[in-house]
């Protein structure tokens, strides 16, 4: 099994999340996060003073799938959430051990 980590734009999440669930993808988990990257902040005015945001909101989508889904689920995320602007995000795949499900004790696929 794979984790698939997604840092996206929040206006977004909508898009790939409606992308994930018509492909069958039924559970994730989104938090809000802040960074930079190739973007290093932006600047912005207020008041007529200008300042600069060093860490812009962003979210993270967490998705477990199966091996053979993660090519699949990248293309899904790309695809909606891909302005074609810097900033768009990025994708990290790593490999999942082991799951428990707290409730019942199960293990693995059954636990997704």
């Amino acid at each position: 099994m794979k984790k698939v980590e997604a840092i996206v734009r929040p206006f977004k999440l909508d898009e790939v999340k409606i992308a994930l669930v018509n492909a069958g993808i039924v559970g994730m988990t989104v938090s809000e996060v802040r960074g930079f990257g190739r973007q290093k902040g932006q600047t912005e005015r207020y008041r007529g003073s200008e300042y600069t945001v060093e860490f812009l909101q962003k979210l993270k989508i967490e998705i477990v799938v199966e091996d053979d889904l993660v090519d699949m689920v990248i293309e899904k995320i790309i695809t909606a959430a891909r302005t074609g602007e810097i900033g768009d995000g990025k994708i990290f795949v790593t490999s999942v051990e082991e799951i428990v499900r707290i409730r019942t004790g199960e293990k693995n696929q059954e636990a997704i």
